[in-house]
């Protein structure tokens, strides 16, 4: 299988992982050889309730029994959607009311810069160096690194970029700024918090010059960091809402959430201002209301920062230089790029699956499932320990 993996999916990059997989189940992802690797990756922050989890599967089952797809995002009542989108709202500040459901985090970011365009009428996107907000050519757009950026020139046109936590940059958010668009927890970049009352400065010169404040949560979302959504431990409530990854334990979904009276403006001139066949999908809005009930109504949200207090107490090694990110969101920034790929590598030749950042070559990620158990904290810190112990350098 691995030979015909190689020959007939397209790839994207020289060296993919090419583990083969058997089945996943809890926190745990099985290769075809019947091993069990203690996955503290997630699909990316993707699998909230880890591997199969029953109720997500069982929601899954029975809208498969009723419907699939019946008809275009937006045409059709369809009660697994409807539903979400009212929890969701029930969940969030008022003014987040709204939500337009789509098939992936990027699409999401498309969707969100349209929105903020056609509201303000202006056409300057402001996001942050060394952000990641998806591939498609509109969220290219928002990243400033040229090595990756100029293969696919021209992009989109009129973004500009300012440094994550320099409150002196914001003067560059004028009355020609459509949105600001920021991760409210820089991803790719290293798990970078926002410091002291960063992201408050922000939504205040965006009120100031009348631009919308976009936060991207497409990695923080769905409990990872103790809280339904980062942007609550930060004083700061975002015109437009951008989700994906964890919202449906694994399957591919996508979400921009704003006031009733800013998506409407997607809904007339003209018409049809975003459209999409399979947003809203029924199977995946299933899914997704399963595993917001899930989080929510268990006590895996107020876990995530004890599980995080844990990984610290115990991921203590004279090659990890720091341990960066909030609640399951973390990152183990190791003393060299070298020193991180071995990690890796050497990690998942003990059964435990770790992964690298975007643009932090020393970083290690972790961010497993929020059902992980303290005694599966423990067993992975321990695999890791060991192999640092044993690394050549």
């Amino acid at each position: 299988m691995k030979n015909d993996f190689l020959k007939y999916q397209a790839q994207t990059s020289p060296h993919p992982l090419a583990m083969e997989i058997s089945h996943a189940k809890g926190s745990y992802i099985y290769d075809s050889k019947g091993r069990a690797h203690l996955d503290f990756v997630a699909g990316v922050s993707a699998c909230s309730l880890g591997h199969c989890h029953p109720k997500v599967v069982e929601a899954i089952r029975k809208q498969t029994e009723s419907y699939m797809h019946v008809m275009v995002y937006g045409e059709y009542v369809q009660k697994p959607a409807v539903a979400y989108s009212k929890l969701l709202a029930s969940l969030l500040p008022d003014s987040l009311e709204t939500t337009y459901l789509v098939n992936s985090g990027t699409e999401a970011i498309e969707g969100a810069m349209k929105l903020a365009r056609r509201f303000t009428g202006r056409s300057e996107i402001i996001a942050a160096h060394n952000a990641y907000h998806g591939n498609t050519m509109g969220s290219l757009s928002l990243m400033d690194y040229e090595e990756r950026k100029k293969p696919f020139l021209p992009l989109i046109p009129d973004i500009s970029f300012i440094k994550f936590n320099n409150t002196s940059d914001l003067e560059k958010i004028t009355t020609r700024t459509a949105a600001v668009i920021l991760e409210t927890i820089q991803g790719g970049a290293g798990f970078i918090l926002p410091k002291d009352d960063y992201l408050e400065q922000v939504r205040k010169r965006c009120d100031e010059v009348g631009a919308l404040l976009i936060l991207d949560e497409i990695q923080p979302g769905f409990g990872r960091t103790g809280k339904l959504f980062a942007f609550e431990h930060y004083n700061c409530i975002p015109d437009i809402l951008v989700m994906g990854k964890g919202m449906a334990s694994g399957l591919p979904v996508g979400a921009f959430t704003a006031s009733k009276t800013l998506m409407k403006s997607l809904s007339e001139n003209p018409k049809l201002g975003h459209i999409t066949t399979f947003g809203g999908n029924p199977v995946i809005a299933a899914a997704s209301l399963a595993t917001l009930k899930t989080i929510t109504e268990n006590d895996l949200i107020n876990e995530t920062l004890p599980k995080e207090n844990l990984f610290r107490e115990l991921l203590q090694h004279h090659l990890i230089r720091e341990v960066r990110g909030k609640g399951l969101m973390l990152a183990l920034i190791m003393k060299d790029d070298n020193i991180a790929n071995q990690l890796v590598l050497e990690s998942a030749k003990n059964e435990l699956i770790l992964f690298w950042l975007l643009f932090e070559p020393r970083a290690v990620r972790i961010s497993p499932p929020l059902t992980i158990s303290k005694d599966e904290i423990k067993k992975g810190c321990r695999i890791i320990l060991n192999v640092l112990d044993n690394l050549s350098i």
